[in-house]
C-alpha cells in the first residue's frame, strides 16, 4: 500500500523566476561587462546539457554546476569574465524566492495530504530545502538535498536515506520528478515506483508519465 510520494524540486513542482531566466542571465552578465543574447539561452541551456559530466561517484560537486552556468554565459554570447559571473548566477539558485511553484502543485499535495500520504522533497541542489519549504508554504514530513547528503540523485545511497527520513519501505513509497535517469531510473533501482512528469511533453512514449500533477492522483492508482 502507497504511504508516502517523494518529489523531485526544480522543474517538478517548481520552476525559476525571471531572475534565474534569460533576462536575468542579461542583466547579471552586464554587470561583468557581458553582451549576453536572450534568444540564444535555450540553445545555449541545451547545449550545456548535453556537454554535462557528473562527478564519477555521483558526490555533490558545485564545480560542475559553475561550469555548466559558464557554458550557458559563452552559449548566449560572452566574453571574457565569464567564471565569475556564471558563480554569481548558479549562487542565486540557492535562494527560495528566485522561484515560482507550478500551479498544480498545492491541490496536488492537498490531495495526498487528504489520503492520509507522507511527503518528502529530494532534490540535486545545494539550496536550504527547510528555508524553501518554508518561504512556499509547503507542508512536509521529509526533506533531502544532494548538498547535505553528499551524493546525487541518481545514486541509491540517496534514495535509501530519504526513505529512512520517511521510516518506510521501498515499496510503500513513490518518487515523482521530471528527469529519466536521475529521479524515474534512480528510484526504480531501490525497489521505489516512479512517475514521470513530463511537462513539455519531451517523453511521449515513457511509462507511467503525467503532464500535470493534476494527474498524479489517478496515476497512483488513489481515485
Amino acid at each position: 500500500m502507497l504511504r508516502a510520494v517523494i518529489f523531485d524540486v526544480d522543474f517538478t513542482i517548481a520552476q525559476p523566476g525571471p531572475d534565474l531566466g534569460p533576462d536575468g542571465y542579461r542583466r547579471l552578465g552586464a554587470r561583468y561587462g557581458l553582451e549576453l543574447d536572450p534568444a540564444l539561452y535555450e540553445e545555449a541551456r541545451k547545449q550545456a546539457f548535453a556537454s554535462l559530466r557528473r562527478h564519477p561517484e555521483l558526490d555533490h560537486d558545485e564545480e560542475i554546476w559553475f561550469l555548466f552556468t559558464e557554458r550557458i554565459i559563452t552559449g548566449m554570447g560572452g566574453s571574457g569574465d565569464t567564471y565569475a559571473a556564471a558563480v554569481e548566477m548558479t549562487n542565486l539558485w540557492e535562494h527560495a524566492h528566485h522561484f515560482e511553484l507550478f500551479d498544480d502543485v498545492l491541490p496536488a499535495l492537498s490531495a495526498l495530504r487528504a489520503r492520509g500520504l507522507k511527503v518528502g522533497l529530494l532534490s540535486n541542489t545545494a539550496r536550504d530545502l527547510e528555508l524553501f519549504v518554508e518561504h512556499h508554504g509547503l507542508t512536509v514530513d521529509a526533506v533531502l538535498t544532494s548538498r547535505a547528503h553528499g551524493k546525487s540523485k541518481p545514486h541509491e545511497t540517496i534514495f535509501r536515506r530519504m526513505l529512512e527520513l520517511l521510516q518506510l519501505p521501498p515499496g510503500a513509497v513513490a518518487m515523482v520528478g521530471d528527469t529519466v535517469e536521475d529521479d524515474i531510473e534512480g528510484a526504480q533501482a531501490v525497489g521505489m515506483r516512479a512517475v514521470l512528469v513530463d511537462r513539455d511533453g519531451r517523453y511521449p512514449e515513457a511509462a507511467d508519465r503525467i503532464e500535470s500533477l493534476a494527474a498524479l492522483p489517478h496515476a497512483l492508482g488513489l481515485d
